[in-house]
């Protein structure tokens, strides 16, 4: 669409004259300005990479860099984002639609090669935010199948369980949503094909409403619903639905009952698949909720009288059992990953020179502070739980040293790179994985000394017992101060057999 610029055919445009001459993208334009004109809100959604129905068997559709790469994606998405700036109601930008499978290759989520799409989503998002808009939101979609669909090979329909392990931080911290989509002939090891590509495995429709709720939870639900973890972010159902005419399993048509249950039960947001569509022969087709009729040259919509939805409909729609407005802005838990590259999510520091050339570093969106530390060097945990702000004109110190260790020694044996008084830890950098420096903010006032001191992670997690943050890295040992602390020194040995990774930090408040 934004490279053709052949004018639009007359033919596809019969009921809106007006567009005649005009090119896809200027149609385009036309839309976006007669919906927020109107006071509707826009998510711009890269849907496919060519013009063709979603989603068939290698069509160049499967990849955000499938049919197209990597640089061209993020040109586009930039052009897209810029373009609609100045218009308020163009709200979010929807990176790509159903990352899927191709013939040869699974889509990945933190494997650091071409197919791998925290990585593309990650870095796209940060671009768009820095170089676009700032104050859009980033919808980042599950991964919606990798595998072979056949019966005794792997297969999976992973959705949104990878981000439990490894989430996205963006620089802006309050940008970010995850979407997920749940059709009743799909399952979460079921493609939803019929014939070619069918398993045994079980479809949504299939499953009890007690196991669907648990399944929809673990698969995407619990990034909304689990509270004061790194993953924590909205999560928005952002397409489901189900035929409303014609012949109804009525196995599809109690899938679509619980799942409004599920939606309001949890208070999720959503949108419905397709809200404008048309009707096929015998009122085959009838998805939309507003439908053109070609039989009849009219209007066929959900309430017209011959759509089965519309009750459970009215259920949704009129909910109101939501929270109270406006929503308490939560404490914010962040993951910092340097398990590819530099994680560095603070737009202060990215106008700044290198702190440490050529060692990998990460550091806290501006606000947050770190708060964790993995002995596997590779991950942190930042947040803004508890008043640690920084001082005028956001002074930082770089530690490579022992130089501000005047205190009693709270890690013997070991080399501490402890933060000059009044200053908190909030980045880091590693050289493979030895500690190499650390960063401190400069506070805008008197910082504590008291606190729980010193935690050991060397030989085990030391963490709150309240689990805030949650697991930000799987299988490694964690350091982790108490929600009103701040870390003041990060501890490590380079004697003989050790890595130099982080072995024990500060906790101060």
């Amino acid at each position: 669409m934004i490279h053709d610029t052949n004018p639009v055919q007359d033919t596809w445009i019969i009921a809106n004259p007006q567009f005649s001459g005009l090119t896809p993208l200027q149609v385009y334009d036309a839309v976006i300005n007669a919906l927020t004109d109107r006071g509707f809100a826009v998510i711009l959604n890269n849907h496919t990479n060519k013009s063709l129905w979603c989603c068939g068997i290698n069509d160049g559709n499967e990849r955000w860099n499938e049919s197209q790469t990597d640089d061209v994606w993020q040109s586009d998405w930039l052009f897209m984002v810029s373009r609609y700036r100045n218009n308020e109601r163009v709200v979010g930008a929807d990176l790509y639609n159903e990352v899927r499978r191709d013939l040869l290759h699974d889509p990945n989520w933190n494997e650091n090669d071409a197919y791998d799409w925290w990585k593309a989503s990650q870095v796209l998002g940060n671009r768009i935010l820095i170089e676009a808009n700032p104050n859009i939101l980033i919808v980042i979609e599950g991964i919606n199948w990798t595998g072979i669909p056949v019966d005794g090979l792997p297969h999976h329909r992973p959705t949104l369980e990878p981000v439990g392990y490894l989430s996205n931080t963006f620089v802006a911290t309050n940008k970010l949503i995850y979407s997920a989509h749940f059709y009743a002939y799909t399952g979460p090891n079921h493609s939803g094909a019929t014939g070619i590509g069918e398993t045994s495995d079980l479809r949504y429709r299939d499953y009890s409403k007690a196991d669907l709720f648990e399944i929809m939870n673990s698969q995407a639900g619990y990034v909304a619903l689990d509270v004061d973890k790194h993953y924590t972010a909205p999560v928005w159902v952002s397409e489901f639905g189900i035929e409303g005419r014609g012949q109804i399993l009525a196995a599809d048509a109690t899938w679509f009952d619980n799942m409004i249950s599920y939606l309001t039960t949890y208070d999720l947001d959503f949108a419905v698949w397709p809200l404008v569509g048309y009707l096929g022969p015998s009122n085959t087709n009838g998805w939309a909720l507003l439908n053109w009729n070609p039989a009849t040259g009219g209007r066929d919509g959900l309430y017209d009288g011959n759509d089965w939805r519309v009750n459970a409909w009215n259920t949704l729609v009129d909910f109101t059992g939501g929270p109270a407005s406006p929503v308490t802005t939560p404490t914010r838990w962040r993951m910092l990953s340097l398990d590819q590259d530099d994680f560095i999510q603070s737009l202060v520091q990215m106008s700044r020179e290198d702190w440490d050339s050529g060692a990998r570093k990460g550091m806290c969106p501006d606000g947050l502070r770190m708060i964790g530390i993995s002995a596997a060097s590779t991950r942190a945990l930042c947040t803004d739980s508890a008043s640690y702000a920084w001082a005028s004109g956001n002074p930082t110190v770089t530690v490579s040293d022992e130089a501000y260790v005047t205190d009693d020694d709270w890690a013997s044996g070991y080399t501490k790179y402890q933060c000059p008084p009044n200053s908190y830890v909030v980045g880091y950098s590693i050289r493979s994985s030895a500690v190499s420096t650390v960063l401190c903010a400069q506070a805008s006032n008197l910082l504590g000394t008291t606190g729980s001191m010193t935690r050991w992670f060397d030989q085990g997690d030391n963490r709150p017992a309240d689990g805030a943050g949650g697991d930000f890295h799987y299988g490694q040992n964690k350091g982790q101060c108490e929600r009103d602390e701040y870390i003041a020194g990060v501890a490590f040995t380079t004697k003989i057999g050790s890595t130099g990774s982080p072995a024990a930090i500060l906790c101060r408040k």
